[in-house]
Order: C-alpha cells, then sequence, then structure tokens
C-alpha cells in the first residue's frame, strides 16, 4: 500500500519535518493496518522529535489516530474483540500518525463509538488518560474541592467533566475569555492573573484539598503550595522542575505507575465519550499537508481545544 505520512529528519524542529511518499507492509499476526481518517495533534509530538537521538531518524510523528480497518493479520483481534476490514476504530499511543494510513500493534486498536465524529475519536485517549491520572494520582475523591489550572485546556476540560461525574467540585482558573468554557464544563470558573490566592479563596471558603497543574506557570504553582498543605496532592504535568525543587508530583506518561494507569483507562474513556458523557472539544482541523500550520497552533499553548489532521 502507498502511503503518505510525516517524519522528522532530525532535531530541528518544523525545519526538519518532512512530508514523504512511502510502501505500507501487509500486517503480521497481531497487527492492524488502519486507514486514517484523523490525525490527533499534541504538543509532544514536536518535543518527541527535539529530544529523540540521531540513530531514531527519519522519525515518524504522531501518537493518536482514528479511521478504518484497511487490513488485519491473521489470527489477530484488536483490544476491544473482533475486528474487521472497514470497522471504525481508534488507537492511542502509536509511532507515526501523521500518514495515510499505519500498521500498528492491535493492542492499541479499539472500536470506535458511531456517536463519535473522527477528530473527536483521534484526540480522545491522550488527553482523557492524563486527564484521569491526574485524578488518582491527587488522590481526589467524591464531596471535595479541588483546584484545577488551566481549566479551560485539553486536559483541564476532561478533569472538568470526569469530576462532576465522580461528584468532585472543581475552582478552575482559566483567562477572561475562557471563564465560560469553565463553567460549560462543570467548574467554578477563577480567572487567572494577580490577586488569584484570593479569588480562590473567595470561591472555596472551606478550602481546597488538592491541586492539579495543567500551566506550569509560577503563579498556577505558587498559589498551589500557598493553598494545599499535603504537597502529595498537588500533581503537575507541566512543570516538573519546580516539582523536583518544591517536592511535589509531576506526571509523565512513561512512568511505570502512570502508563499502567493510562492504559487500563483506555476502555473507560471510550465508554464515556460514546455515551456522551465525555466531550472533547475540536478546536481548529487541518489537511494533513498542514501539519506544520497545526503544530505551530498547538505549540502556542492556547489552541482552544484539540487540533487534528485529516489525511
Amino acid at each position: 500500500m502507498r502511503v503518505q505520512r510525516w517524519v522528522a529528519t532530525g532535531p530541528g524542529g518544523l525545519d526538519d519535518f518532512a512530508f514523504v511518499d512511502d510502501t505500507l507492509r501487509p500486517p503480521d499476526p497481531g497487527e492492524v493496518t488502519i486507514e486514517v481518517r484523523a490525525a490527533g495533534v499534541n504538543p509532544a509530538d514536536l518535543k518527541h522529535a527535539r529530544r529523540a537521538s540521531t540513530s531514531d531518524f527519519p522519525l515518524p510523528i504522531g501518537y493518536e489516530v482514528a479511521g478504518r480497518i484497511a487490513a488485519i493479520g491473521p489470527d489477530t483481534e484488536i483490544a476491544s474483540g473482533g475486528g474487521q476490514v472497514g470497522d471504525e476504530v481508534l488507537a492511542f499511543r502509536v509511532r507515526g500518525g501523521y500518514a495515510t494510513a499505519l500498521t500498528v500493534p492491535a493492542d492499541k486498536v479499539f472500536a470506535k463509538p458511531e456517536s463519535l465524529l473522527y477528530p473527536e475519536a483521534a484526540n480522545l485517549l491522550l488527553a482523557g488518560t492524563t486527564a484521569a491520572d491526574m485524578l488518582r494520582a491527587a488522590e481526589v475523591e467524591r464531596d471535595e474541592t479541588i483546584l484545577l489550572h488551566a481549566a479551560s485546556g485539553s486536559v483541564g476540560v476532561v478533569v472538568l467533566q470526569l469530576a462532576r461525574l465522580r461528584g468532585i467540585t472543581v475552582i478552575g482558573t482559566a483567562s477572561a475569555a475562557n471563564l465560560d468554557k469553565v463553567h460549560r464544563f462543570g467548574g467554578i470558573p477563577v480567572e487567572y492573573g494577580p490577586g488569584l490566592i484570593d479569588r480562590v479563596r473567595r470561591a472555596a471558603p472551606q478550602g481546597v484539598r488538592a491541586a492539579l497543574d495543567a500551566a506550569g506557570t509560577g503563579e498556577a504553582i505558587d498559589v498551589s503550595l500557598a493553598l494545599v498543605p499535603d504537597r502529595s496532592r498537588i500533581v503537575t504535568i507541566a512543570a516538573p522542575n519546580r516539582a523536583a525543587t518544591d517536592g511535589f508530583r509531576a506526571l509523565g506518561g512513561m512512568q511505570p505507575e502512570s502508563l499502567a494507569f493510562r492504559d487500563a483507562s483506555r476502555r473507560s474513556m471510550i465508554r464515556l465519550a460514546g455515551l456522551g458523557d465525555l466531550m472533547i472539544p475540536i478546536a481548529a482541523s487541518y489537511q494533513l499537508s498542514d501539519a506544520r500550520t497545526a503544530l505551530k497552533l498547538v505549540a502556542t499553548g492556547h489552541p482552544g481545544g484539540k487540533v487534528a489532521l485529516l489525511p
């Protein structure tokens, strides 16, 4: 099968990205070939290329896709069971999702709920499992009140929705332009900026029991440290250096505990999305050939939602 795909040819960022023609081999036992209908775009896609070693290049780009099964290896089932040519699926933690088609391990492939559009399905599992992992790591329980930084971002809106389902109250920080979005997804919105700590105290007079940080700013960390006495219940996905310095927890998807939890959470995220209990807001979609433009938007840190590539 002839395909087009994006690869990084070196560590120089977008200048080293190339859109190439290639040939895709048939799937072996335990593998599935997916005809890609949408690929998720994440900051980690570019960061991975910049951190790769020389031996990794040319490096396939993209971790998340949704599409249809184009071929399935002998005696092979996908992770959710069954699997036939033509079935709609999504896959997470794959290599080379920025492509018209790719072959992946079958245990990374799940049936796509019919109600879920391809761009949403292609952006579900990284944000969804990261949000669930943050709640797990901070040991958040029903009826607690927590603080969430960057509540209007991709991971933040999933935290808000999971918290609402679990009976957790969230004070969510955002810009003035995004306060309505925080409210829409179930949080109590608070504008970040000077005076943030006082606004959080007014919103949560009984205090907050834990803090989840997806912003990584000095303000977010300082306010979390001031309001949450137990530093084991402060979790960041954006400020690992401050976590190391100040003694709270930084999560990463390849940490063994997080990796196992996120893999175990895939089915529940798909189920919730299929039921309509979990929504993935899509800010923009681009043609696959415009991957550089999509990554530039995501790299700003304020895309307004998830971004998809459409082959």
